[in-house]
């Protein structure tokens, strides 16, 4: 093997057990351990550094952190821990995307061959680069109304063919098949292969959306990653791939990631998964569930079909109880009895008022009959009439020879005038008996 040979720094000399050329031969090689041992005795001789740059990644475990910090220029990286006694000193609000000052020393893990930084002080600078960028894109496109709920559109109850962009043979595509068969097992999926990290992701990833979105049976599309640092889910914080998101007419999930991942393509998708799991649970329906829902509401619907009708039956018996339609020929007969009482009771008093005008009828043609010429003529006495009709009533207007007519009981007779009789002829027809026929005229 390559013999390693560390320089010391000025004024230093090596350390004692330290590996040197002619302590490794092809034949005598030395122990890995000791190579290791090696390097970490020269490590230690550095001193603390300050050093500025963006954190890409912040991983807890058991109370220590392990992340990476990257210079925003170059893109160099260099990898991190933070013991938990160490963390407690630090500000609490320290994430991913925070441009911070560290002062780390090199440590080198003699057992696995690890090179990292241990840091002994942290603090902000100000978000990087790259979170600041987002956040600027963000704003933006929160303006443009992309964001603004009543754009999403609803999921389809029970999708026939869902489109899946993912990485080829990766852990998400597995969990939304297998999530999504045993809650359906009927579904379709119609999968568009396509880099999920890297400068390929945005444009397969547009190319993969157009596809689906074209395609008429798909009928929602699940964009799914299995999680990662937000160095890797920068592509779905892409505006070309947000916008095309955005202008799609087929609705869009986004499943990228885990809980704490946020990329803008969640902001503007139709829904967002928190797990490509999550996803295949929110968009198909969980047929036992649908099943168990359907035997409810026919439970509940016999239910109310059996009291409606139950219902319903004793309001008929209740009904049919009652004597008008257990009888109803009794309400006939007592009708009828009514009619017959008001009939005669009409009769009765038709009769009593037929004869109560015939008794006036008689009073008042007797008292016409005495109170008529007629009765009088009857009675012997007559009228006398002048040629022009006038009634004779002064003996003066009929002197002698003058013809008059003569009205009697029975018929009328011509006569003429003898003009007026001395007034003992009046006193002696005025003696004569009664009913007696008037005296000459």
């Amino acid at each position: 093997m390559t013999t390693f040979q560390p320089e010391p720094l000025p004024g230093e000399a090596p350390p004692a057990d330290s590996v040197r050329p002619k302590d490794s031969t092809p034949q005598a090689p030395t122990s890995v351990s000791r190579l290791n041992e090696t390097i970490r005795g020269f490590i230690q001789t550095w001193g603390s550094v300050w050093v500025e740059g963006e954190i890409t990644s912040w991983n807890q475990r058991g109370g220590n952190v392990f992340g990476r910090l990257k210079d925003n220029v170059t893109d160099s990286t260099i990898a991190f821990r933070i013991w938990s006694s160490t963390r407690d000193r630090l500000p609490a609000d320290l994430k991913v995307g925070d441009h911070v000052v560290a002062c780390v020393k090199a440590d080198f893990f003699v057992k696995t061959g690890d090179f990292s930084f241990g840091v002994s002080a942290m603090r902000h600078v100000g978000l990087g680069d790259q979170l600041e960028r987002l956040e600027r894109l963000r704003a933006q496109l929160r303006s443009e109304g992309l964001f603004d709920p009543a754009r999403k559109r609803p999921l389809p109850f029970l999708p026939q063919t869902i489109g899946l962009i993912t990485g080829e043979n990766s852990d998400a595509e597995k969990d939304v098949h297998r999530n999504a068969e045993l809650r359906w097992p009927q579904v379709r999926f119609r999968t568009k292969y396509a880099a999920v990290q890297g400068e390929r992701c945005v444009p397969e990833t547009i190319a993969a959306l157009k596809a689906l979105d074209a395609a008429p049976d798909v009928d929602v599309i699940i964009i799914a990653r299995g999680g990662g640092d937000p160095q890797t889910l920068l592509g779905f914080s892409d505006e070309r791939l947000v916008r095309a998101v955005a202008a799609a007419s087929t609705p869009v999930v986004s499943a990228i990631g885990h809980e704490n991942d946020h990329p803008l393509l969640d902001d503007v998708a139709d829904l967002r998964a928190s797990t490509p799991t999550d996803a295949a649970k929110r968009v198909v329906p969980d047929v036992a569930e649908q099943r168990a829902l359907i035997a409810q509401l026919r439970a509940r619907l016999t239910g109310r079909l059996t009291q409606r009708v139950t219902h319903d039956i004793a309001q008929l018996d209740q009904l049919r109880s009652r004597p008008a339609l257990r009888a109803p020929e009794s309400m006939l007969t007592s009708r009828a009895h009514e009619v017959e009482l008001l009939v005669g009771r009409g009769r009765a008093r038709v009769e009593r008022g037929l004869e109560s005008h015939v008794r006036r009828t008689t009073e008042l043609r007797a008292t016409l009959r005495a109170l008529s010429p007629a009765s009088t003529l009857a009675r012997g006495y007559a009228i006398a009439h002048l040629a022009d009709g006038v009634i004779v009533r002064d003996a003066a207007q009929a002197p002698a020879s003058v013809p008059v007519v003569v009205t009697v009981g029975r018929g009328s007779f011509a006569a003429r005038s003898e003009g007026e009789i001395a007034e003992a002829a009046d006193s002696t027809a005025d003696a004569s008996p009664a009913g007696g026929a008037p005296g000459p005229i």
